[in-house]
């Protein structure tokens, strides 16, 4: 009776076959099983998209399927598939080490059994099993050793506490830290050539957590701008400094002057008025004052108004294009300005309702 030969090729020798020969037989069939249980062979598969088939090599050794651990290499420049034969039932340690963002299939010659493939930028390592399960249609099955990179898996979840391990996280411009629905809570924006930052500090007992811009520079602002004509609402407050904004025009008080309150909270005109004005009040261009307040809500500002020989002062207020009448320190609008001098005008407005409002009103003079 003739030898037969297991699928992965190990020579089954028939009683009373191979005299003489017996031993090299043996000798060989020990190599092919070492090469099973612990050998490393490397397949290249360069090339375009194709498939690469691995043979049995029936009573010798070398066949690349035959080998415990099998590392594919080359540069591909299409998909690529490699295949075993039907009956072959072991387990093999892959490696993908091919240049080229293109997937490797590793399945059985045919049928319709589950196969394993690496994904077009995973180039790293699988465990699987060959089942040889079915005649027709066995199954590749893939053994599950964990990743080899986080981008493997996308929809990763810590089993515990994350710690950076004086590392630091890098997150992409635009990019977000998101709450457990997947909504935005804290979205990062980039600056090329950044060099300050903010720090957050906690505190212990007694203290107060910080939040603090830091960085080269030597005096670092910190901005906290709200969107649109939203507020930056800072609750029960202790304003240890602030600073208003200002803005100062080499302009001549006359007419009607409009005071922006969200571009700013005092008005310089730095030129001799040439005439009695009108200030009328609202939030910009876009928005009126009524719009930006909240009723129980204030607002103060200041109008600087430079007089030459020629005294001229504000004989009218009005809060978006309407009429108020404030009520004015002292008792009494005032008639005349200051001659020589800077009339500096205050303005309170409280509103008590919609488009109401309660107008505190003073003039000052400055010589």
């Amino acid at each position: 009776m003739a030898s037969t030969y297991t699928p992965l090729g190990v020579e089954l020798q028939a009683t009373g076959e191979n005299a003489g020969t017996w031993g090299t037989k043996t000798n060989t069939n020990l190599q092919i099983i070492e090469q099973i249980s612990g050998g490393f062979t490397q397949q290249s598969i360069a090339g375009g998209a194709q498939t690469t088939t691995l043979s049995v090599s029936d009573g010798s050794t070398g066949a690349v399927l035959s080998h415990r651990m099998i590392e594919f290499t080359g540069t591909i420049t299409g998909n690529q598939i490699v295949t075993i034969p039907l009956d072959v039932q072991t387990f093999y340690f892959l490696r993908n080490s091919t240049s080229g963002a293109y997937t490797v299939q590793f399945k059985y010659v045919t049928g319709s059994g589950d196969s394993f493939t690496f994904s077009a930028t995973n180039k790293g390592d699988a465990v699987i099993f060959a089942a040889a399960d079915d005649g027709t249609n066995p199954n590749i099955v893939t053994i599950n050793t964990g990743i080899k990179n986080v981008v493997e898996d996308t929809t990763p979840q810590l089993g515990g506490n994350l710690d950076t391990n004086s590392q630091n996280i890098l997150i992409d411009d635009a990019h977000f830290i998101g709450d457990e629905s997947g909504n935005e809570q804290i979205v990062f924006q980039t600056t090329a050539s950044a060099v300050n930052q903010i720090d957050v500090t906690n505190a212990a007992t007694g203290n107060a957590p910080q939040v603090e811009a830091t960085g080269d520079d030597t005096n670092v602002d910190l901005n906290i701008r709200p969107k649109g004509i939203g507020r930056v609402d800072l609750g029960a407050a202790k304003i240890i400094q602030t600073a208003e904004k200002v803005t100062t025009s080499a302009t001549a008080a006359t007419g009607t002057i409009n005071f922006d309150v969200i571009t700013q909270a005092v008005l310089n005109f730095t030129s001799d008025a040439s005439g009695n004005f009108t200030v009328n009040f609202r939030g910009d261009g876009s928005n009126t004052l009524n719009s930006i307040m909240d009723t129980g809500e204030s607002l103060t500002m200041a109008f600087i108004v430079k007089n030459g020989s020629s005294a001229y002062y504000n004989n009218a207020v009005t809060v978006d294009g309407s009429s108020i009448t404030p009520e004015w320190q002292g008792g009494a609008a005032p008639t005349a300005g200051n001659a020589n001098s800077l009339d500096v005008y205050t303005y309170t407005f409280i509103k008590t309702g919609d488009a109401a409002f309660t107008a505190l009103a003073a003039q000052t003079q400055f010589a």
